[in-house]
């Protein structure tokens, strides 16, 4: 029998007619579903106006309560004004990404979508790095960009009490670091929407974790209320958006950076257990 007196193979009967979707598509595919949905591009002006809003409106307070301001606080500002134009935006802005960081995943599988996502992908965990991966670097950019505007800003403001420069010791990492954190956080946030998979809850868990803990631990005696404190995610991870490490601080920026990464991928680890254990 010649190769054209061979039975055609229907797709269905072809285990090769159905090949699994390489990385590169699957990153396309997790970038056309975030860019389609309204709450990612909402999020991202959110993010922008909150940012770039708050960190106007404290420096102009600033600015303008300077001569009734304590002379402590003048002192503390005049020393690092990076980190205080910086952490005067990103204290609220950060909750967007937050929000953000559940929504990529756990919307998913509150409207089902997360079936056809995994149809395509059986093998689940791609699915997951592939979504990590264009989350992580959309905020990356858009963080890193939102800084250093946010920087040139609040140093344009601050200019008459302080000066303020790129060119400052410490001062373009920790600019950089505004969107290495907002990056790091939106994985976070993304790490515990797939443990939760459900919107508000996850969405609970993750400002719980931001704003909630670090207060209460704080109350605890002694040092080891500091060291608790010192080594929270995110009270860790913001580290790196300072220009440079407070007295009162236990690690180095970049150290607090990696303790917040050792976080997120410890969180990530058990998202993709769970991901692979659990039914959609």
């Amino acid at each position: 029998m010649t190769a054209a007196d061979a039975p055609a193979r229907t797709p269905a009967s072809d285990p090769g007619a159905f090949a699994r979707p390489g990385f590169g598509r699957l990153l396309v595919a997790e970038w056309t579903k975030i860019r389609s949905v309204r709450s990612t591009l909402w999020s991202l002006i959110l993010l922008i106006v909150l940012d770039l809003g708050f960190t106007a409106l404290f420096m102009g307070l600033t600015v303008g309560q300077w001569d009734k301001t304590d002379a402590g606080d003048r002192a503390q500002i005049a020393a690092d004004p990076v980190s205080t134009i910086l952490g005067s935006g990103f204290f609220l802005s950060q909750l967007t990404i937050c929000v953000l960081g559940v929504l990529v995943i756990a919307s998913e599988y509150s409207t089902g979508m997360i079936r056809a996502s995994l149809l395509a992908v059986p093998r689940r965990l791609p699915m997951l790095w592939a979504k990590a991966v264009v989350f992580g670097l959309i905020v990356l950019v858009l963080g890193v960009v939102v800084s250093f505007v946010s920087f040139f800003i609040g140093a344009a403001i601050l200019s008459s009490k302080v000066d303020a420069s790129l060119g400052d010791p410490g001062a373009l990492r920790a600019v950089v670091g505004g969107g290495l954190y907002l990056a790091m956080l939106g994985l976070f946030a993304l790490a515990i929407g797939a443990i939760v998979r459900h919107p508000a809850g996850g969405i609970t868990g993750v400002i719980g974790f931001v704003l909630v803990l670090a207060p209460l631990t704080a109350l605890l005696p002694g040092s080891i209320g500091d060291h608790v404190h010192a080594y929270l995610p995110s009270e860790a991870g913001q580290l790196i958006a300072k220009a440079h490490q407070g007295k009162d601080d236990l690690l180095t920026p970049w150290q607090g950076y990696a303790v917040f990464a050792a976080w997120t991928a410890a969180l990530m680890a058990l998202a993709a257990f769970l991901l692979k254990r659990r039914d959609a």
